[in-house]
């Protein structure tokens, strides 16, 4: 157990045994790679004041070593380049499963009754299985066929986990699994635009509802795309917005759509082939011309989405708020997460109209956890409390009391 537990919050931090032992080392606790290997393949037990200095180092509670993994994920579908390195895959999927484990524990203690409103997967061998599944899960979801404003609060709010992978995601586009306990978890890469990000999100989706057994994996991943089309740009609503049949696209139309639907210009052009508004001969003169000015990966209108997830933040919040957790286990938990406490604090770094313009749960989150701190500071600073008591006839001025009775 305590060497799984040790291996795991190593990978999750992307270090190798001898950039961790070169690290422990120089916090004062030198160990040997190979002493290192001992534990992890548990040939050794380590002291618990190993523990406790290997603990602040990889950024976890010291009962992390010794307590049994609750969530674990079966990975179904990971989306990257051919040359990502095994211990950047490896990494990514140990940072995933940490987040998951804290972000459902915190679910189960603040929402026992949260249950996955996502569809069980079907059987898909075909493109018209996968817009046939999509459409399903967007009535599922009471979508009809109006532009999504923001996937990610979509999953979230239907009880997927999703995760945002910044700093470890150069490579892959996105990850999909199912915790043992039966969330969905979709890993979606932040360095890429919202648009992007949509579709990625939407792509892992796909995998999560489709059963593909006996396709070959480029055949798979051609499904996971039409799903991810069809459900972020429904048949209906591209037949509605640019016809059953063009011979030219506009570039600027497809900007506006883009901006609309949060689906990218490219992604408009193959819908309109794949639902042949447009011929292969017109398809390709404008993936010509998307080559020629440089747009495959930046194209000339952005799209600026709501995709970050917040459902981890705000249970780590409320916890703090409810005194369930401490505020280092919060930074453990949702790292950064206190800043927007701090921000409410003497610096002000937010202003009362920042407050406004978040979303209320938010909002009440972060108000609801300084209100906590604030207490704390009273509790433990008798120069708030030690003070002689107002009088009653300290509510008034000179003049005597501003109203009768």
């Amino acid at each position: 157990m305590i060497g799984l537990r040790i291996k795991q919050a190593r990978l999750a931090n992307g270090l190798t045994l001898d950039a961790l032992a070169e690290r422990m080392s120089t916090a004062g606790h030198p160990i040997t790679k190979a002493a290192l290997s001992k534990y992890e393949l548990s040939k050794s037990v380590p002291r618990a004041t190993f523990l406790v200095a290997l603990a602040e180092l990889l950024g976890v509670r010291t009962s992390y070593f010794v307590e049994e993994e609750k969530a674990t994920v079966n990975w179904i579908a990971f989306r990257k380049l051919s040359k990502m390195p095994q211990k950047k895959q490896e990494q990514v999927k140990a940072f995933a499963s940490h987040v998951v484990e804290n972000q459902l524990w915190l679910q189960e203690t603040l929402f026992p009754e949260q249950r996955t409103n996502l569809p069980e997967p079907q059987n898909a061998l075909a493109l018209e299985d996968a817009e046939r599944i999509a459409g399903e899960l967007r009535s599922a979801w009471n979508l009809g066929d109006a532009p999504i404003d923001s996937l990610t609060s979509l999953v979230e709010d239907n009880g997927g986990v999703v995760i945002p992978c910044s700093e470890i995601s150069r490579g892959f586009d996105g990850l999909a699994g199912r915790s043992n306990r039966g969330f969905p978890v979709a890993v979606v890469s932040m360095q890429v635009p919202d648009d992007r990000r949509r579709y990625n999100l939407a792509h892992e989706l796909g995998h999560l509802l489709m059963k593909c057994e006996g396709l070959a994996p480029r055949d798979e991943e051609q499904l996971a795309n039409r799903f991810a089309s069809a459900l972020l740009v429904p048949a209906h609503a591209a037949l509605q917005e640019l016809g059953s049949k063009r011979r030219q696209l506009d570039l600027n139309e497809l900007g506006i759509l883009k901006r609309k639907y949060g689906f990218s210009m490219q992604g408009w052009v193959r819908r309109a082939r794949d639902l042949e508004i447009i011929d292969d001969a017109h398809y390709r003169s404008l993936c010509i011309i998307f080559s020629k000015n440089h747009w495959k990966k930046m194209e000339p209108v952005p799209f600026h989405g709501k995709e970050d997830p917040t459902r981890l933040r705000l249970m780590t919040l409320r916890a703090l708020a409810e005194g369930l957790i401490t505020r280092d286990r919060a930074e453990q938990i949702c790292p950064g997460c206190t800043r927007e406490l701090e921000a409410v604090g003497p610096a002000r770094k937010l202003s009362a109209q920042d407050l406004r313009r978040m979303p209320k749960e938010q909002r009440d989150a972060i108000l609801a956890a300084a209100a906590s701190i604030a207490a704390e500071d009273y509790v433990a600073n008798r120069a708030l409390t030690d003070f002689e008591a107002f009088g009653e006839d300290d509510f008034y001025d000179d003049y005597g009391p501003t109203h009768e009775g």
